[in-house]
């Protein structure tokens, strides 16, 4: 292993970091990072300014990957996803709370360190 490239884990934590910046830009409150649960993992949750819960899977593709970020969401990934999400509103008794999934996608940018793609309700249970 290379030692000089960050853990997938240090990259998966900025790339989290990087989203939750750019979230907060465009008005979303961050709640809660890195939420751990019998369904999974949730990346980030936030609350729009409409007051929607949102819950947010981060996705970072480097420079040269065959796949892009939003496109390495795999069918198991998302029901992984829905479960977790699912879990915690049970858990926090949500249910009926407006909510939805959203993909914030982070590649290396041209003219910026980033080009970031917030794809909105991206996921549907």
């Amino acid at each position: 292993m290379d030692s000089d490239r960050p853990s997938r884990k240090a990259t998966g934590d900025h790339a989290e970091g990087v989203a939750a910046r750019y979230l907060f830009t465009k008005g979303i409150q961050v709640l809660e990072r890195n939420v751990y649960n019998r369904g999974g993992e949730i990346d980030l949750i936030g609350r729009d300014p409409d007051d929607t819960l949102v819950f947010f899977e981060v996705r970072y593709r480097g420079a040269g990957s065959l796949a892009g970020a939003a496109e390495s969401i795999t069918p198991t990934k998302q029901k992984r996803l829905i479960k977790a999400v699912q879990f915690y509103l049970h858990r926090h008794k949500l249910w009926d709370a407006p909510c939805r999934i959203d993909v914030v996608a982070i590649a290396p940018g041209e003219h910026q360190k980033y080009r970031i793609q917030w794809i909105k309700n991206a996921i549907q249970a």
